[in-house]
């Protein structure tokens, strides 16, 4: 069944692609990311109506349903544009390739050595990454926790309704991408590293609609591959390539929604108002922060649509993407769980616990809140001035200290004591963040703080000036503003600037338009030498962030092994080696279709514990806010936390419950694991 399964995903493939045709114009990168936004524009939909039907873990009514979605798309879509002219995508392709060869021809000596460094670059770390993604399976906190756990716990119950977790994610968060991983799992006939399909394929076709918006915005080719380039060296956003976080996928989702506004700009073609509204409708419905970057959005689509010549022209324009987005928000951001959350924590995004955790709640009044998100924008300001990749060796970080001593000394100066007030944080900051936040978690690098920073400043004060680059710059300040002023400090923000990177990473054309800034120019030797130099650095950042991330290394190194050669539990604990030996004995005693009740608490990682084949049901019974529940009769084993069950709760502990050997004595962990106990129940 697996190979009718696969033939199944190929021959939807092929029907993605087919509609996608019925859109476009004829254009590879436009085809491409058409095609990735009926992909992922199919799978959502037939999620949640298969979990209203029960029916999330039935593989053959997965096929089925995405047919019928991509038929309906196909539908409307030839029905709005009957006229669409036809093309052929491998005609496309080898006339790109043969443009491609004319182009490194014509490149001068100094820009076909950047570009050999950056494309070399981005080939190593690209194949790394790739054999990382299908030959590791995934360890990153919150799929430990919530993310994966959930979507495992979803096809065990058959639905993706609302079941009481022992992390609020589980329930609470949106669950669009989980119907892609869980229709990736499935078709693939459960295959675990399936899982990260989504999140890789989203690192490509950000890179792609990158170079596609850089297009619509410049018509140079050297500059947007320039830009495509060294987006794909974000440190972060190329991190995550490996992994199932969440934002990667947003990055992805928001970068088609740009390609589609600034080719509205370009074409006034209304088949892009529809995609966008479609997209818009798609990336509310992933994540709630997306909220964040509305005004962003706002700013550009003011640029690119609602700009015009009158009023009829402007109001025609509203009432379309008004359409299109209500529709889409209807199908694609209503059903993923915003409304299950009001009915049953009276808010769409979840409890006031998880509210207040990370949150504007907790800085309390007005006036504190302006306080403290200004120190939230230098603090931000500080972690972006870092060589974050080259600072995973010790030599890197001796150079990172050096550099970095005007600035903490001018804060000293200053007395503006970022590191000395740590109430309004998740973790206070410092201006050496621990290498544990920024091996994981780093920001842009050193094209960010070296670069791209210092452009989005002079142009947004109109140094140089560029009429859109002024609005993406813009942009690029709001989004900024509201990661600062939404929530308190958290050293793992650098996560969520690979949005606002997009932004970002467009005042790179400037290099290749803007007559004072230009490389291309003859003479300017200190100039190119100091763009050369960055981009060495960057491509040298980039290389380091991948073999030296300890979270999913290819090699051994600093002691660690490698993440190709490690078993599942040690790798799946790597950020909790106290529980590692726990997990292990659990593993080695629980049969592997055993039924285990959980009494565990929201932080916990439970994804190891279905096992190796994923088949272990769990079963939590201590939910998240709702106290400790009676065992099920149908569990064989309780797996607890002592914290949970002790001599004061309703389920006692016993003598003769097996201590699984957590290492109590363990320090400077981020969090510490739970004293785990394992009982036989039958």
């Amino acid at each position: 069944m697996a190979i009718l399964y696969l033939l199944s995903f190929f021959l939807f493939l092929y029907s993605v692609g087919y509609t996608s045709k019925k859109i476009t114009q004829p254009s590879l990168t436009e085809w491409l990311i058409t095609s990735f936004v009926l992909f992922t524009g199919s799978i959502i939909p037939t999620g949640f109506v298969l979990s209203a039907l029960d029916l999330t873990a039935n593989t053959p009514a997965w096929i089925v349903g995405n047919f019928i979605v991509i038929t309906l798309h196909f539908t409307l879509w030839t029905k709005l544009f009957p006229q669409q002219q036809a093309f052929s995508v491998r005609a496309i392709l080898r006339n790109r390739i043969s443009t491609f060869k004319l182009w490194m021809r014509e490149l001068s000596p100094y820009l076909k050595f950047i570009f050999l460094a950056m494309f070399g670059t981005l080939a190593i770390i690209g194949i790394t990454n790739l054999i990382l993604v299908l030959f590791t399976v995934p360890n990153e906190w919150d799929s430990m926790t919530g993310h994966l756990n959930r979507a495992v716990r979803y096809i065990q119950r058959g639905t993706m309704e609302h079941f009481g977790g022992t992390n609020w994610n589980m329930d609470t968060y949106p669950k669009s991408v989980t119907t892609i991983q869980i229709y990736s799992y499935l078709v693939t006939g459960k295959v675990e590293n399936a899982f990260k399909i989504i999140h890789h394929l989203s690192y490509w076709m950000t890179l792609i609609s990158v170079f596609g918006i850089a297009q619509r915005i410049g018509r140079n080719l050297s500059a947007s591959f320039f830009c495509a380039l060294a987006y794909g060296m974000f440190l972060d956003f190329l991190m995550q390539a490996v992994t199932t976080e969440t934002d990667i996928v947003l990055t992805a989702y928001l970068s088609c929604l740009l390609y589609f506004i600034f080719t509205f700009y370009n074409t006034r073609e209304n088949r892009y108002l529809y995609m966008t509204g479609m997209v818009f409708g798609i990336v509310f419905g992933h994540k709630i922060t997306f909220a964040f970057l509305l005004p962003s959005v706002f700013v550009i689509m003011i640029y690119s649509v609602f700009i015009s010549p009158n009023f009829k022209v402007f109001f025609d324009r509203v009432i379309r993407l008004a359409a299109a987005i209500s529709l889409s928000v209807l199908i694609y951001t209503l059903p993923t769980g915003y409304i299950k959350n009001m009915q049953v924590f009276g808010h769409p995004i979840g409890p006031p616990t998880a509210l207040k955790h990370q949150s504007v709640e907790r800085f309390g009044t007005p006036a504190n809140l302006a306080k403290q998100g200004t120190r939230n924008v230098i603090r931000y300001a500080y972690d972006f001035f870092n060589l974050d990749g080259i600072r995973n060796a010790q030599w890197g970080y001796d150079l990172n200290t050096q550099i970095r001593k005007p600035i903490i000394l001018l804060e000293d100066k200053l007395n503006l004591r970022l590191d000395e007030e740590t109430v309004y944080a998740i973790v206070p900051f410092t201006f050496q963040r621990r290498f544990d936040f920024y091996n994981a978690n780093p920001y842009w690098g050193v094209f960010g703080f070296a670069l791209i920073l210092p452009l989005i400043f002079l142009v947004f004060f109109r140094v140089f000036w560029s009429r859109v680059h002024w609005f993406l710059a813009l942009a690029f300040v709001l989004d900024y503003m509201a990661i600062s002023y939404t929530a308190v400090y958290d050293p793992f923000k650098g996560r969520y600037f690979i949005e606002p990177g997009l932004f970002g990473v467009l005042f790179l054309l400037l290099l290749f338009s803007n007559h004072r800034l230009s490389i291309i120019k003859p003479r300017r030797k200190i100039w190119k030498g100091y763009v050369l130099m960055i981009v060495l650095l960057g491509c040298t950042s980039a290389l380091m962030s991948v073999f030296l991330n300890i979270r999913c290394l290819p090699f051994g190194v600093y002691g660690h092994e490698s993440a190709l050669t490690m078993e599942r539990i040690p790798f799946q604990t790597f950020a909790r080696p106290d529980v590692t030996k726990a997990y292990q004995t659990y593993d080695s005693i629980v049969p592997q279709d055993a039924t285990v009740a959980l009494a565990t608490i929201n932080d916990d990682f439970e994804y190891p514990l279905y096992g190796a084949k994923l088949t272990r049901k769990l079963i939590s019974i201590n939910p998240f806010e709702k106290g400790l529940q009676p065992i099920p009769e149908d569990a064989d084993y309780l797996f607890y936390a002592r914290s949970v069950i002790n001599d004061t709760t309703k389920i006692k502990a016993l003598p003769t419950d097996l201590r699984l050997g957590t290492d109590t004595t363990m320090k400077h962990l981020i969090v510490k694991g739970e004293d785990y106990y394992l009982r036989k129940l039958k």
